[in-house]
């Protein structure tokens, strides 16, 4: 082996190496594809009461007046990651829903609840009805950023769904729904009643790989 061969053989090796790695880490990257364009209410659909009230404000989804449920049309969804910067007045209630019902109800789907100060006691962060926080972790009339990340596993040879909640970008729990409560949908945003006001903008999903064909 020449000289020549000893310095370039390691050189080649080191550089093919790092252009695997590098392809491998930009293939895992996920492609975040948004769901509202920040001016009309195209792919979303309201379920609900019709005095109830969407629409565009200042390039941010609001809604008010009595319940009801605005759906993003697209979809169904199962393994993921979802995030979307959301606002809740002083004492509103909402709640972001994911694998929900096409026409769902209050009870449909997983909901991550939206609440700062309402007579609710359980506050933004909670999972509600799965896991909740009492504390409250933002102030009404503020913006926030809410992301989820949900996918089917295998677990001690138990199947689940693992759902990640995060809050301004920090990550508060992980559940573990042994249940398989809900196992894909679409997603959701919930008016819950007259006194509540919330807006929301830059929605967007990552579809995640199925792992677990189970």
């Amino acid at each position: 082996m020449t000289i020549l061969s000893r310095i370039l053989i390691p050189t080649i090796s080191f550089l093919m190496v790092s252009t695997f790695s590098s392809s491998l880490l930009h293939a895992e990257e996920p492609v975040w594809v948004p769901l509202f364009d920040g001016k009309t209410l195209n792919g979303w659909e309201k379920v609900g009461k019709e005095e109830s009230k969407w629409e565009v404000q200042d390039g941010a989804i609001t809604g008010t007046g009595p319940a009801s449920m605005l759906v993003c049309t697209k979809g169904p969804y199962k393994n993921f990651k979802y995030r979307a910067e959301i606002k809740i007045n002083d004492k509103g209630n909402s709640g972001l829903y994911f694998r929900t019902t096409r026409k769902p109800s209050f009870s449909d789907g997983y909901e991550a609840q939206i609440d700062s100060t309402h007579s609710d006691p359980i506050r933004t962060g909670s999972l509600y009805g799965m896991c909740h926080v009492y504390k409250r972790l933002v102030e009404p009339d503020e913006w926030f950023t809410y992301e989820i990340e949900v996918r089917d596993d295998v677990w001690r040879k138990r199947n689940l769904t693992r759902i990640k909640i995060t809050v301004n970008g920090n990550e508060l729990y992980e559940h573990m729904d042994f249940a398989l409560t809900f196992r894909e949908g679409y997603f959701a945003f919930q008016q819950h009643d007259p006194g509540s006001r919330v807006q929301i903008r830059k929605v967007e999903v990552a579809e995640l790989p199925d792992t677990n064909k189970n």
